[in-house]
């Protein structure tokens, strides 16, 4: 199949729309050129290309098919409308019954004659978050578009971005293309991908994104190791500095000593936003005294004037920094409360001080459950978000609770007090551990309890396109911290607390769906989750630990012959009992046992008495796996009891009493769950 290969040069593309743009670049190549089958499609990005090869057949095929047109006395207006809307003739017509009919046959189109007479329309509604206009064109790209190379099996596919009178800045496609801005300037010629990226390659530009991370990386490393040094973890960091460069050419700069007394997040947050630097460390965890940058070009003196120019500006960065870290610790934290007064939380909630009081009122309930210090959650939850009215919080928001840490310390305030003021806001990613400590376990969930609480009390509820407020992330917070420290808390207990009844259940239902969506995605039987949730006059079913601790169990009993077995039994007593109970159920009472007259149902009654005890027992002392054992025993007798009994029998007072007796059996069931949501 012939190879399709397209270019698209401009000036430098944001690093953060690179990624995005490559996959609606091939989404868009796909779907337009669709009647020639794109396969195999690669792309490649970086701060000045976006680029695409693909496998494409030669040509669309030659087609016929037929099109009922108007009725064989429609007025000749409505013929001609037809045909003119098929680009036909009426010699192309012949009747059918009442109705003219269209013969169509289109001619095979070459590949670089869909291709040229498509991508114009494709470039110009390309979906860039932002895009800018130059010149008197109309034509919008991310920044200036320079040149279109457009390559079919080597030959070029020639269009241009005329459109009507706008003639689209007179760019035309062609062959050609330029290497690295500084390196190689000029254009080249090439001739296929591979061609393209080998003579990249050689005017140093490195067009595969995965490649340059990997030089940085390596490099880095390193230069760093050199030293002793490793490099403080970024992903997103490497991302973005992957897009900025062509030609990676890592360095290393030196931090002067009088900076190194600053805070290491500071520092690093200082280090990363306004320069993309890279954090180093030493061997016993400190901030080292040297970081790492990514130049975009290959120096001639090894790279010694843009270290010196970069550490320049580190140093003004650093005290700029200074100033601010100095002049926030002249004032105590607790005297920056007033101030969140002041600061708009939300204009349906409040301001940041009435979020306070409403945390400090949680914490005050949530303590005693999680073995806090009572005076000590009360103080953390007050202090919480003092930061946020410092110049440093306000020069670098990724720090808040960090620098309240720091200047809680420097107060005097107790060490989980100040600990409390910087985990609160954990775990803000699955890869963040979530608080252990029993203040900071209490301050972070009166912070997300009262986020959702508050959010769902004024409609701001996430949708499927999306969570402004981060309220998905606030419920997995929740889960994690009481999941990953085994917190035996009545959460429904807690919603209440912080909002109305009608909100509470809400968000209650809200996590649960969460606590859903993390169990399908560890692998775990969300549908038994479901069934535990679902069980309405489940003892506990608002203790998540206890919650889990069943569904574990029932999955193992699941995976068994007899778990099997016992749950197809419950959903045919349960599928019984639905039908019967709308003829004249509830058929709730005991069963009378001198009117049972089978063996087999005698059976399931002595058996049924003796789990309800044995269940009622387990349950109490939380022995899950013993109770699903129990009840793994009703089995037989159940099994044997739909074997050779008939429930609906004739006589009405032997079918009511074989119908409570079904009841029965499930009754003690749906102590553990609602099985008829378990799946199989």
């Amino acid at each position: 199949m012939p190879e399709l290969f397209v270019e698209l040069l401009s000036e430098e593309i944001p690093a953060r729309m690179q990624c995005a743009a490559a996959a609606d670049f091939e989404r868009l190549v796909r779907d337009a050129l669709s009647a020639i089958a794109p396969e195999r499609i690669t792309t490649w990005f970086g701060p000045r290309r976006l680029a695409l090869c693909a496998s494409v057949a030669t040509e669309v095929a030659a087609a016929t098919g037929t099109e009922r047109g108007p009725r064989l006395n429609a007025p000749d207006q409505a013929l001609a409308g037809f045909l003119r809307k098929h680009n036909a003739e009426r010699a192309q017509l012949r009747p059918e019954g009442d109705y003219w009919i269209l013969d169509k046959r289109s001619a095979a189109v070459p590949a670089a004659t869909l291709i040229a007479e498509t991508m114009p329309s494709l470039l110009r509604r390309f979906p860039w978050p932002k895009s800018m206009r130059w010149g008197r064109s109309h034509f919008a790209w991310v920044r200036p578009l320079r040149r279109i190379t457009c390559l079919l099996d080597g030959a070029v596919v020639s269009f241009d971005l005329r459109d009507g009178a706008d003639d689209g800045h007179g760019l035309i496609s062609d062959n050609q293309t330029e290497g690295h801005r500084f390196h190689a300037p000029g254009a080249f010629r090439v001739d296929s991908a591979d061609d393209w990226r080998r003579q990249l390659l050689e005017r140093r530009v490195l067009v595969d994104v995965d490649h340059r991370k990997q030089v940085i990386t390596d490099r880095i490393t390193g230069l760093a190791a050199e030293k002793g040094l490793t490099v403080v973890e970024d992903g997103p960091l490497l991302e973005e500095v992957a897009g900025l460069v062509e030609w990676p050419v890592p360095h290393l700069g030196r931090i002067a000593a009088e900076h190194m007394d600053l805070p290491p997040e500071v520092m690093q947050v200082s280090m990363r936003v306004n320069q993309r630097y890279f954090a180093l460390r030493t061997p016993d965890g400190s901030a080292a005294p040297w970081f790492a940058f990514v130049a975009n070009i290959q120096a001639d003196d090894d790279g010694a004037t843009i270290i010196a120019g970069n550490e320049r500006v580190l140093r003004a960065r650093f005290a700029d920094a200074r100033h601010f870290w100095d002049l926030d610790r002249k004032s105590r934290l607790e005297s920056r409360i007033p101030a969140l007064d002041t600061v708009t939380y939300h204009a349906k909630l409040g301001s940041q001080g009435d979020r306070v009081r409403r945390l400090v009122r949680l914490a005050n309930h949530i303590a005693p459950l999680v073995g806090a210090d009572v005076e000590h959650a009360r103080r953390g939850a007050m202090l919480a978000k003092a930061d946020l009215v410092s110049g440093m919080v306000g020069e670098f928001p990724e720090l808040q609770g960090t620098m309240g840490r720091y200047y809680a310390l420097h107060d005097g305030e107790p060490i989980e007090v100040a600990d409390a003021i910087r985990d609160h806001y954990g775990p803000k990613g699955p890869a963040e551990a979530p608080p252990t400590a029993p203040v900071s376990v209490t301050v972070a969930l009166a912070d997300k309890i009262d986020q959702l609480c508050g959010f769902f009390s004024i409609g701001e509820k996430p949708t499927g396109s999306g969570d402004p407020y981060a309220l998905r992330r606030a419920a997995l917070g929740i889960i994690r911290i009481i999941r990953e420290n085994g917190l035996r808390i009545r959460l429904r207990t807690l919603l209440a607390q912080a909002s109305d009844p009608q909100t509470s259940a809400a968000v209650f239902a809200f996590i649960s769906e969460r606590l859903v969506v993390q169990l399908r995605a560890e692998g775990a039987r969300y549908d038994i989750l479901n069934a535990v949730l679902g069980a309405t006059s489940l003892a506990g079913g608002d203790d998540l630990v206890s919650v889990l601790a069943r569904v574990e169990a029932i999955a193992d009993l699941l995976r068994t012959p007899d778990g099997e077995s016992l749950l197809a039994g419950y959903k045919r007593a349960a599928n019984i009992l639905r039908i019967e109970e709308r003829k004249d159920g509830p058929h709730s009472g005991a069963p009378d046992p001198e009117s049972l007259v089978d063996d087999r149902e005698r059976a399931l009654l002595a058996a049924t008495n003796v789990l309800i005890a044995s269940v009622d027992n387990a349950l109490h002392q939380e022995d899950y796996h013993a109770a699903m054992r129990y009840m793994a025993r009703v089995r037989a007798p159940l099994d044997a009891f739909f074997d050779s009994v008939t429930v609906n029998a004739p006589e009405p007072d032997l079918r009511r009493n074989r119908l409570r007796l079904l009841h029965r059996t499930r009754s003690v069931m749906d102590q553990i769950a609602d099985f008829s949501r378990i799946e199989g």
